[in-house]
């Protein structure tokens, strides 16, 4: 891969510390995942895209990478979501585990479910193809009977490494693993006893029922997540997972797995920090219990999947960044032509900034990369051209010029996003349409009268004039008949799509085309 041995790209600067601390490994195992507890946010797919971007940097230096994705679906079902149907007969599910929720959408077997096939479908779109695991069919098939043994074997030296980052001591009747009732479903269960092997007793907190169950049949135990996290580190030989501020803070269950995984015979993986998103013009951390959040699909609205990925390779994980859905779309768009006529080499820069470009476009793409650059337009001009034609995705690409059938394709795709943009999320003053016969007329004295066809006869042949006269002439058509600029544009812009401003006046008559502007010049 070219720069690959000097790259300064975080990727490739953590999947060199994976091998480095690591060793040389037949398999390097990468992990992510998450409890489905709600609509899975862009905030969470920072974690997922974080991992897929060093998984890719392993690969690329000629490693077998295994990238595994948890479902963490045997949680506790904690709080209903605001955007949820039917939250009365969800509250009555309250304290059993996610799995046992029924979907009230509709979409999939349970809540939880329904959840991870929102994000199983989409992911792909964006180049991320992890293995899934499903934590609760594993609780249930008993796969990890073992490592609750471990833990209870273990008690004392888990409840001290807990204890360390606690400001009260455990009770004394603690135990390392939890229970959902075989008589309710619910956690709210007390464990009395364990027997020293396989077998452990509970107590319902509110039927007062016990029952003894063992660990190598039984589907309703389960450890509590700071034993459950290194417990798998341990099991599945995790070499990299990354973390949120919540999990990495001081005291976090990075902290406590990072001890606790010892217990359980292994190391803790490589990890970082990465720092929460915020949606630009809605503040705060995005939280999916609550309901209110964007999601990978709200972003791929407005965003091609490799824009998506740019935001994600081009920022360092530590650092919080805004997912715009204002004007700033413009620049987000601008600065990924820019990293991509820089990697084909269409615009000189130094060869510091040129390293660093390729790699976050090369990381940007969703399969390989492409052998030519998308076809260049600016976004804003982009955005003028479809509401020209109303969104008429194929007229608007045949008004511009040879262009091969990939480049074709990629540009559709990015029509979409900027159609979707212009008609859902662009401030109002940014969106026109042109007037046509049915729009009244403006009111205009002799002297407009005249500048306007003054003006009509520049349109007549501006396909024939070199930009300089063009704009001379432009000037000219207020200038001679005694009329301030910047009025006769106003005036311009009111006669064409009934506001007062509107793009650059030049520019946006010739994007609207010679016919069209002498059609509703024509009028007056």
């Amino acid at each position: 891969m070219s720069e690959q041995n000097v790259s300064t790209h975080w990727a490739d600067i953590y999947a060199d510390k994976i091998i480095r601390e690591k060793g040389e490994k037949e398999v390097y195992t990468c992990a992510s995942g998450i409890t489905p507890s709600g609509t899975v946010h862009i905030g969470n797919f920072r974690e997922i895209i974080s991992v897929e971007l060093v998984v890719r940097a392993l690969r690329e230096k000629g490693k077998q990478v295994r990238f595994i994705y948890s479902w963490d679906d045997y949680d506790v079902f904690r709080k209903v979501p605001k955007n949820m149907p039917n939250p009365e007969l969800l509250a009555t599910y309250l304290r059993k585990p996610i799995t046992l929720v029924p979907d009230t959408s509709g979409r999939a077997e349970n809540y939880a479910r329904a959840n991870e096939l929102d994000v199983e479908r989409i992911l792909p779109t964006v180049g991320v193809e992890p293995e899934y695991l499903y934590q609760a069919q594993r609780y249930r098939s008993s796969l990890y009977a073992e490592g609750m043994r471990t833990a209870l074997e273990h008690k004392d030296e888990i409840r001290h490494i807990l204890d360390e980052f606690r400001t009260e001591p455990l009770e004394e009747d603690w135990w390392p693993i939890s229970v959902f009732s075989n008589f309710t479903d619910k956690d709210t269960t007390t464990v009395l006893d364990w027997d020293g092997e396989w077998k452990i007793t509970y107590r319902d907190d509110e039927t007062q029922q016990t029952e003894t169950v063992d660990l190598r049949t039984t589907s309703c135990a389960k450890l509590p997540w700071r034993l459950d996290w290194p417990m798998r580190w341990a099991r599945e030989g995790v070499d990299f997972e990354p973390a949120g501020k919540d999990h990495h803070s001081e005291g976090g269950s990075f902290d406590t797995s990072k001890k606790m995984v010892k217990v359980f015979g292994a190391e803790a993986p490589v990890s970082f920090q990465y720092d929460f998103i915020s949606i630009k013009g809605r503040g705060g951390k995005i939280s999916s219990s609550s309901g209110e959040v964007i999601s990978l699909y709200d972003v791929l609205e407005v965003y091609t999947p490799e824009i998506t990925r740019f935001m994600f390779a081009g920022t360092r994980p530590n650092t919080e960044f805004a997912i715009s859905f204002d004007l700033d779309v413009l620049k987000i768009y601008e600065d990924y032509d820019t990293c991509e006529r820089i990697y084909f080499g269409l615009q000189e820069v130094n060869e510091k900034r040129k390293a660093k470009e390729k790699r976050i476009y090369e990381l940007s793409q969703v399969g390989s990369v492409p052998t030519e650059p998308s076809y260049q337009i600016p976004f804003r001009h982009l955005c003028n051209l479809l509401q020209l034609h109303e969104g008429d995705i194929e007229r608007a690409i045949s008004t511009l010029g040879q262009m091969s059938d990939s480049q074709k394709d990629r540009l559709r795709t990015r029509c979409k996003c900027a159609w979707n943009w212009i008609t859902t999320f662009a401030p109002e003053d940014f969106k026109y349409r042109l007037t046509n016969d049915n729009d009244p007329l403006v009111e205009l004295d002799d002297v407009q009268r005249k500048a306007v066809h003054d003006l009509y006869q520049v349109v007549e042949v501006m396909d024939q004039l070199e930009d300089k006269e063009y704009t001379t002439r432009l000037y000219d058509a207020a200038k001679l008949n005694g009329l301030d600029t910047g009025d006769f544009f106003k005036l311009v812009y009111t006669i064409m799509i009934g506001k007062d401003r509107g793009p650059k006046l030049g520019p946006f008559l010739q994007t609207c085309g010679k016919e069209k502007v002498l059609g509703i010049l024509g009028r007056y």
